[in-house]
């Protein structure tokens, strides 16, 4: 991959993330960690809805030539999700009543206005 194409792709995941947070934000979800990071993997956003801790994995795609971002989330993926939420919810010292997995599926065409798709519940 040139460095061309790793930054334009850094970039348009960069947008859907905080297409993604001004979206999980209006319903009233409160942001607590973005791009969460530990030797076993990443969260993308980190929020909290209620008292239920939220993992959000956020897949954003120009084109739907390698699938739609749903499908990047398999049951491995899922896995190491809920695993990486109770990590991270034990070295923050929070103790939520429950952690659901979701999803914010962005699709930026080349024309025209993304569309976001929100998922919620996966697994």
């Amino acid at each position: 991959m040139t460095q061309t194409t790793a930054a334009a792709r850094q970039a348009i995941g960069a947008y859907g993330e905080e297409m993604a947070a001004r979206h999980l934000t209006g319903l009233g979800m409160a942001v607590l960690e973005r791009n969460w990071r530990c030797d076993e993997g990443e969260i993308d956003i980190v929020l909290r809805d209620g008292t239920t801790l939220v993992v959000c994995e956020v897949k954003t795609r120009t084109s739907l030539v390698a699938g739609t971002p749903h499908e990047a989330i398999t049951d491995v993926k899922l896995a190491r999700l809920k695993h990486l939420g109770e990590r991270w919810s034990l070295e923050r010292g929070v103790r939520p009543s429950g952690i659901r997995i979701d999803l914010v599926a962005v699709l930026r065409p080349p024309r025209g206005p993304a569309v976001l798709d929100h998922v919620q519940g996966l697994g």
